[in-house]
């Protein structure tokens, strides 16, 4: 621990997880080891687990038609060294039939009206959408903006991402209007964003589709495919790791609020540090998460520790998702994280 001792002198305000494997053991032993998880595995058996192993190898052992929601973040078709584990990029067929692989292990897990999640880069998802469409019926492409990242000389910069929105629904899929209808789950009023009104317009001297507080005139709005109220973990956000491609619990988050209910269970089979079971967690929901790097999963535990007292996702409170860079005006404004009493 005096390894970590020295971290946090050296930096008071930085809280970016980063501990070894020798410090973070007894996080480590909290993980599941994917050899102890039995063959045709019970829903009770790995409900909140978080499996360190082979993702192709675990999703063979999970219960069938059990996951409700299922978010994927799988290694994207770039050269890159996961504190030990190294994927290297490879032709655009061999990336297909990798993306192929996985869907195929995961399809059986999901419910018939299951709702699904893929990240990718602006590359990969040029491979992965063709690919989803062959198995899914896709509703959406989603657009997130990044804000981070280094600038190219000879190209634009890469500040985008993609997030493939699909349902497993057989036929013409349609949401459903209330819980335990067969259509796919869409939760509207709990993704809309709150933005400013430069413009307030009233009726008889009355807001019209806004609201007027001391503290500005606001209006929730629908959320649109394009995703710009996202800020990438950084050193001083609770939620950070030193893992090099994780994603911001308030993107989770809309995914999860969106199209799960509480008590649903959320599928992560390529978990990094822990951004989607945490944000379950904090969101009421239950998860099942497969990592194959240890150190993450010690990260993971971590993480998951915190989030049993602290529900804050930076970004998301008072039941609304804020613009960015609006912390001081939910502070003043008195807006807690919403969670699960």
């Amino acid at each position: 621990m005096k390894q970590m001792a020295n971290i946090k002198k050296k930096a008071d305000r930085n809280k970016t997880i980063d501990f070894s494997i020798d410090e973070g053991r007894e996080y480590l032993e909290r993980c599941i080891p994917a050899s102890t998880v039995k063959d045709n595995a019970q829903l009770n058996e790995v409900r909140n687990s978080f499996i360190l192993g082979d993702s192709f190898e675990v999703m063979d052992k999970l219960p069938k038609e059990s996951i409700d929601l299922l978010i994927v973040d799988p290694p994207y078709n770039l050269a890159k060294n996961y504190h030990g584990n190294k994927f290297n990029r490879v032709n655009s067929e061999e990336y297909r039939s990798f993306t192929i692989k996985w869907i195929e292990k995961v399809l059986p897990l999901l419910k018939e009206n299951a709702s699904v999640y893929v990240c990718c880069d602006w590359e990969s998802s040029l491979i992965i959408g063709p690919v989803i469409s062959e198995y899914l019926h896709i509703l959406n492409r989603i657009t997130w903006q990044r804000e981070k990242g280094r600038g190219a000389e000879s190209n634009w910069k890469n500040g985008m991402e993609d997030i493939w929105f699909a349902v497993k629904c057989s036929g013409n899929p349609k949401p459903a209007k209330q819980r335990g209808e067969s259509g796919y789950t869409f939760n509207l009023d709990a993704v809309k964003i709150r933005k400013k009104v430069i413009a307030p317009y009233k009726v008889d001297g009355k807001p019209k589709d806004w609201e007027e507080t001391e503290h500005g005139n606001y209006r929730n709005t629908c959320p649109s495919n394009f995703w710009d109220d996202i800020s990438i973990p950084y050193w001083s956000m609770p939620e950070n790791t030193a893992h090099p491609t994780q994603k911001p619990e308030k993107l989770i988050a809309k995914m999860i609020l969106a199209s799960s209910n509480e008590g649903d269970i959320v599928l992560d089979p390529f978990a990094g540090s822990g951004s989607t079971a945490v944000t379950a967690k904090k969101l009421g929901r239950d998860f099942i998460a497969i990592e194959q790097n240890d150190l993450y999963g010690a990260w993971a535990q971590k993480r998951l520790e915190t989030a049993e007292t602290d529900k804050t996702i930076q970004g998301y409170s008072d039941g609304v998702f804020w613009e960015r860079n609006t912390a001081g005006i939910q502070k003043a404004a008195g807006g807690k994280a919403r969670s699960k009493s």
